[in-house]
């Protein structure tokens, strides 16, 4: 399988994407990364998926994307997601939202919808979060720095985060077929209610639960994971 590297352009930043040229003619799967999260991150999903096509971004801020000085609220995250789906020439494709991920893909999906199959969403509710005074501060010290993860996400992403993020219920009808990843463990991030209120937003919603994981299903229950995502794209 080939992977190769490509940069769009948004306005005066440009936004890294990895693509896995594969021969296979399935609609293609667009992976929208959580919060810390880079593209290169993603290369193991690609490659069991192989040999159809995938597109990963490294949204603003993260991985070899440009950092701006400002520019972090939803609209200029879901703007790096139609900023790749454009220089890829995507006009049909899966779209997979992790964590935060899942709001900057909600987000597109308000504007853009017409080229989405279908929707995957992972380990998050229908909102966009706010992020509290202090978060950024506390997010590089214990986070970031504990964990070697400067690199993933800029602090001036950090805190540009904290700084712009409006909080949002994300609230429009979602006219696509959708799987939601849920864990079962007590550190999962979506509840009961965030649930049914995804059954309220999409009469075509599923749901898989995974017994053994909490937030991070991909590194608890890998092969699951996989497994799952490759059966509901047949």
């Amino acid at each position: 399988m080939d992977i190769s590297s490509h940069r769009a352009s948004n306005g005066k930043i440009e936004i890294h994407y990895l693509i896995s040229n594969g021969q296979d003619t399935s609609v293609p799967l667009l992976i929208c990364p959580g919060l810390s999260e880079t593209a290169e991150e993603y290369v193991e999903l690609m490659t069991y998926l192989s040999p159809r096509k995938c597109v990963v971004l490294s949204f603003r801020g993260r991985g070899q994307s440009d950092t701006p000085e400002n520019g972090y609220d939803l609209q200029h995250h879901v703007s790096d997601i139609a900023a790749v789906v454009g220089d890829a020439q995507l006009n049909r494709f899966h779209l997979y939202g992790i964590f935060r991920g899942v709001a900057y893909a909600l987000g597109y999906m308000e504007k853009h919808s017409s080229g989405v199959m279908s929707v995957i969403l992972q380990e998050y509710p229908a909102e966009h979060r706010a992020m509290p005074e202090g978060w950024a501060k506390d997010y590089i010290n214990r986070y970031q720095v504990q964990f070697s993860r400067q690199r993933h996400i800029r602090p001036e992403a950090v805190r540009g985060i904290e700084r712009e993020s409006t909080q949002l219920r994300l609230s429009k009808g979602i006219n696509k077929k959708l799987l939601v990843l849920r864990g079962k463990l007590e550190d999962s991030l979506l509840s009961d209610e965030d649930c049914r209120r995804y059954e309220r937003l999409c009469t075509e919603a599923s749901f898989a639960l995974f017994e053994h994981s909490g937030h991070d299903l991909r590194h608890m229950e890998k092969e699951l994971l996989y497994r799952t995502i490759g059966d509901f794209i047949l």
